[in-house]
């Protein structure tokens, strides 16, 4: 997230949400200047324990509810399967947290502006992760687009494929809007 004026003088104090493809962003949260990991949360006490341990991180909570009660925590990342991304930004929002939440960012276009109007109203800040904008790849041509060495793009055309093996059961048969943004949000970014 980017730094506000409310975190001029320290680190925003940040918890990630759902730790299996979550625990990934432990390291990052932990390097990050601008960034202070403070817990994690993973409802099985038994993952939830095995990566504190493996990352160093002391504060462990098994309830969200327990997280966005923590006076501490400024920001979650949240990491949880799609059908729970709406709701609990907007709860992290209502509880008075910044968010950053794994794609996609709702699965329907109230949940989409219910978000946008509370961090309007609220002046939080939300950041949908769409992580294939941060990857040496895209980054790679989007240095040479902005160095003119590619000329007027007129048209993309874009394409995803991931490694499912080891995904939870219900990753192959979501619909593709679900992740549509590894796809278009290289291409918006390239503007």
């Amino acid at each position: 997230m980017p730094t506000t004026p409310a975190f001029r003088d320290r680190p925003v104090r940040t918890a990630i949400v759902g730790l299996g493809f979550g625990a990934e962003f432990i390291p990052i949260h932990q390097r990050h200047p601008h960034a202070q990991l403070v817990a994690i949360c993973q409802r099985s006490r038994e993952k939830l324990d095995q990566v504190g341990t493996q990352y160093g991180v002391e504060r462990r909570y098994t309830s969200y509810a327990d997280v966005l009660e923590d006076p501490d925590i400024d920001a979650v990342h949240i990491n949880s399967p799609i059908p729970d991304h709406a709701p609990m930004s907007i709860q992290a929002l209502e509880a008075g947290k910044h968010v950053m939440c794994t794609v996609p960012m709702a699965t329907s276009l109230d949940d989409c502006r219910r978000i946008i109007d509370l961090c309007d109203r609220t002046g939080l800040r939300y950041m949908m992760a769409e992580t294939v904008v941060y990857a040496r790849e895209f980054l790679f041509i989007k240095e040479m687009a902005d160095r003119g060495e590619l000329g007027r793009i007129q048209f993309l055309q874009a394409s995803h494929q991931q490694d499912m093996d080891g995904w939870p059961d219900y990753w192959p048969g979501l619909p593709p809007m679900h992740y549509a943004t590894h796809c278009v949000g290289p291409c918006l970014a390239l503007e």
